[in-house]
């Protein structure tokens, strides 16, 4: 922070505008301080002196966010020898504060755990820690509350503890978890029904069983779990130890996958789910969804659970099939949200037995299959007085899609004709409310396309009575029976006479077109003109993009065959409405949103004529590069990798398209030089790089001969480290294609050119980019990125194998080999190991898993 260390006084003088000034600025700025402070090196000293004063909520509730924040992120800050004294610190505070706020002790409880996961020389702090407090009944709260986050911290994105240290600590929690399970028995032994103690409890169990830590034959004979049956039977159990409960059990479910190796375990619990029947149904009637909800959850757990002993042994033992029983009990709950709980059950369920393929097991689970599929249907009713169409992006709307795509994976058990062949009857044989045709017309549609429609009497009925419905009937039956139609193609195709009169557009002659679109774009570029008109009459600004959205439409969806030759239909049809599209741009040059859609309509255009438009590319280009000055919108990088991709291979515009290229880059590269820029800009790197990849592909020698290269890769490099999907993506491509197009021998004549150039430029910048990569996916970059790095490593090791072995040596060289805390980070054989995988590699796959392997070290 500029101006030294703040005053006390003034961190209790931003806190308190923060939470409590009323004007909205004020907060804004009290924000903006205060985020700088946490960043700074005081804020260490100064969150310690909040916490000691304890002045109130706000001002404690910072300092303990702040110390959290530090601990996770800017742990290194400190030196070694200060460690001890600041975990005795935390410990302190935690003690003296446990009864001003639940969301206090919940940050420092994160604070402690986070020390402690990096903290290699606290050894045993689960131990210790229940040594310290656990014959104080006034620190159990807290001491709960730290071992609850402990294990959650284990995988915490924000923590970076690498493999090794997290192994270790696994290894370490293990060890000490029944001592821990042994502690919250005891808890609950003498606070009895205390209800804030249990959930307390419950919170930490589960979070223990999510770890994957407990030893399930001490938790098979263990009190603990009998009081977890115990409250979820009681019917007057409030809805939050109710859901602690339901969390709980569902943890312990999931952590014994492998059943065969929990056998003990598994088989309480399966009993303990199976006696939960009845409480479901006593939430049913008392109209208590949030329990019939956690009901639901735990009943599908189960399933999931003892899923392969099902298949395996239906019927026997823990393959009892009530428990698909609870699941239909579920499904029949009126509200959707229920049943779409178990879905990914019955997918699972479904993809087992299409793998196993046996009819008899078939025939076990057809009627489960057959009954979940009425329920099905009847969820997916509208209501009876929903007007217009189905919504198809409202949360029902969704629910029906999730539908569709799982009656579509389990139909194989019911049989496609069969089911198709039983919903049209029951539309043929009664007059059901107009509700129930659509929701059976939409199950239909599901599964039309995998019934045969070989000389299929049913099939040719329902399109027959489809294309009679009368003109009176409710427009979401009309909807969805077109909709099922679609889905009958095949059919259609076999039918043709069901149509009426078949609509054949034929396409029209070249003349005709032009005419034809002519006409059509006249309407809108009349609008535009008057648009313009008006504004340089009152100077009032109107939104053009309607007109702008209808002529990118009417590009997009022209396209004539034009033989070698012959004119293209559009192109005089683009040079007449350029000038208005080029004045409307000038007008509204400030507004991102107007000229993302110019530029589309333009992109369009460009798209529809191809080399056609070739007119058009000089002033294009000329009016682009002088707003991109002024204005960078990023679209304009995005139309300038259009023109490159359209025009790059003609010799003529090679050199217009790189002074192009050249004159965006320089506000490009200010742009992102700023503090921060990378960051801020993402969508201004993925256009850049997308242009400059379209480069790369279309003229690779014009590219790699100019003075802009340079910056280009240096950008590259430092793009390299961006976390974000689309912009991370489009850089790796250009690197990885740049070095390509040296290593990949196309016979074309510029081949040599190319890889002299290609070395030219590893042999200034290959060091760099192989140090950063290393750098950016062991400490910046989600594992997502991998296989994108690994290719970029994979071309450069291609392009010369002996000089990158030596790059990635030294790159390894670099990393640092232990923690702010103490712990190794990574050994001397995990690095010689990683070197040899990646440089003896093949296949890049090979170089693909050794990174994501190797990275797991760091996170």
């Amino acid at each position: 922070m500029e101006g030294g260390k703040p005053s006390l006084a003034l961190v209790y003088q931003a806190v308190q505008a923060l939470y409590h000034d009323p004007d909205p600025a004020g907060k804004e700025r009290a924000s903006v301080w205060l985020g700088e402070l946490q960043r700074s090196m005081y804020a260490w000293e100064i969150s310690d002196q909040l916490l000691q004063l304890k002045q109130d909520v706000e001002s404690c509730y910072f300092a303990a966010q702040t110390m959290k924040m530090k601990i996770q992120t800017s742990f290194y800050e400190l030196p070694p020898e200060t460690h001890n004294a600041l975990r005795d610190s935390l410990l302190t505070h935690i003690q003296n504060l446990k009864d001003l706020s639940p969301i206090i002790v919940t940050q420092l409880a994160l604070a402690i755990a986070d020390l402690a996961l990096q903290m290699a020389s606290w050894k045993g702090c689960v131990h210790t820690l229940i040594e310290k407090y656990n014959n104080d009944i006034s620190s159990m709260p807290f001491l709960i509350e730290i071992l609850t986050v402990l294990p959650e911290e284990v995988h915490s994105r924000s923590l970076r503890i690498g493999a090794n240290r997290r192994t270790e600590i696994i290894e370490d929690l293990a060890y000490y978890s029944s001592t821990v399970v042994t502690l919250l028995t005891t808890c609950v032994e003498k606070t009895g029904n205390d209800e804030k103690m249990l959930i307390k409890v419950f919170r930490c169990l589960g979070s223990w069983f999510n770890l994957g830590v407990l030893d399930s034959n001490f938790m098979a004979s263990n009190q603990l779990l009998m009081v977890l049956f115990q409250v979820l039977q009681r019917d007057e159990t409030s809805t939050n130890l109710h859901e602690a409960a339901s969390d709980c059990v569902c943890s312990a479910l999931y952590a014994i996958e492998n059943v065969d190796t929990n056998v003990a375990l598994a088989l309480q619990l399966f009993q303990g789910v199976l006696t939960l029947e009845t409480a479901y149904h006593m939430a049913v009637a008392r109209e208590d969804l949030d329990k019939v909800l956690n009901y639901c959850r735990i009943f599908t757990e189960l399933c999931e659970t003892f899923l392969e002993t099902t298949v395996r042994t239906p019927g026997q033992g823990m393959g009892d099939l009530r428990t698909l029983e609870l699941l239909l009990i579920c499904a029949g709950h009126p509200q959707y949200e229920v049943v779409e709980i178990s879905f990914n059950f019955w997918y699972r369920l479904g993809e087992h037995l299409y793998k196993i393929n046996n009819a008899a097991l078939h025939n076990i689970f057809r009627p489960y299959i057959q009954r979940l599929l009425h329920c099905l249907a009847r969820h997916c009713q509208l209501d009876p007085d929903h007007e217009g169409i189905p919504e198809d992006t409202d949360d029902f709307g969704e629910f029906r899609m999730r539908v569709s795509d799982l009656v579509k994976d389990v139909i194989f058990l019911v049989g496609s004709m069969e089911c198709f062949s039983q919903l049209y009857s029951t539309l043929k044989e009664g007059n059901p409310p107009w509700e129930v045709t659509e929701a059976v017309l939409f199950i239909m549609a599901a599964i039309a396309k995998s019934v045969d429609p070989e000389n299929n009497p049913t099939l040719s009925e329902v399109l027959q009575q489809v294309v009679l419905l009368p003109e009176t009937v409710h427009m979401a039956v009309r909807y969805t029976s077109i909709e099922l139609v679609g889905e009958m193609s095949e059919v259609v195709d076999r039918n043709p006479r069901f149509l009426g009169t078949a609509l054949v557009l034929a396409r029209l002659p070249l003349e005709k077109i032009a005419e034809c679109l002519s006409d059509l774009c006249a309407v809108q570029v009349m609008a535009l003109k008057k648009l313009l008109a008006e504004e340089s009459r009152n100077g009032k600004s109107a939104d053009p993009t309607v007109w702008l959205d209808r002529l990118a439409v009417i590009f997009r969806h022209t396209n004539p065959i034009v033989e070698n030759g012959q004119t293209h239909p559009c192109q005089k049809v683009i040079q007449e409405i350029w000038p208005v599209l080029s004045e409307t741009l000038n007008t509204h040059q400030a507004d991102n949103r107007i000229v993302e859609r110019c530029c589309r309509c333009l992109r369009f255009a460009v798209r529809c004529v191809g080399k056609g438009s070739a007119s058009l590319l000089q002033p294009l280009v000329t009016q682009m590069v002088s707003v991109y000055q002024v204005y960078p919108h990023s679209c304009f990088l995005y139309l300038g990798s259009i023109l490159v991709d359209e025009y790059g291979m003609e010799e003529g515009c090679r050199q217009g398209l790189l002074d192009m290229l050249q004159a965006l880059c320089m506000p490009t590269f200010q742009l992102l030089e700023q503090p921060n820029g990378l960051r801020n800009h993402p969508d201004t790197v993925d256009d850049l790089f997308r242009l400059a990849t379209r480069f790369v592909q279309r003229s690779p020698v014009t590219l790699l001969s100019s003075s802009i290269i340079v910056h280009i890769i240096q950008c590259a490099i430092a793009a390299t480290s961006l976390d974000h999907r689309d912009a991370n993506c489009s850089v790796m491509k250009f690197v990885r294609d740049l070095i390509h197009t040296g290593v990949a021998n196309d016979h074309e004549e510029d081949f040599e050119v190319r890889k002299r150039l290609i070395g030219q430029a590893m042999e200034q910048h290959g060091q760099q980019l192989v140090t950063q990569l290393m750098h950016s996916c062991c400490f910046c970059l989600p594992p997502y990125t991998l296989p994108d790095v690994a290719e970029v490593l994979w071309e450069v090791m291609v392009f010369d194998r002996p000089t990158f072995c030596r790059w990635l040596e030294s790159a390894l060289k670099g990393l640092p080999k232990e923690t702010s805390g103490g712990a190794v980070t990574v050994t001397h054989k995990q690095l010689t190991d990683f070197h040899k995988q990646v440089t003896s590699a093949e296949e890049c796959k090979q170089v693909c898993w050794a990174i994501r392997e190797f990275t797991r070290l760091f996170r």
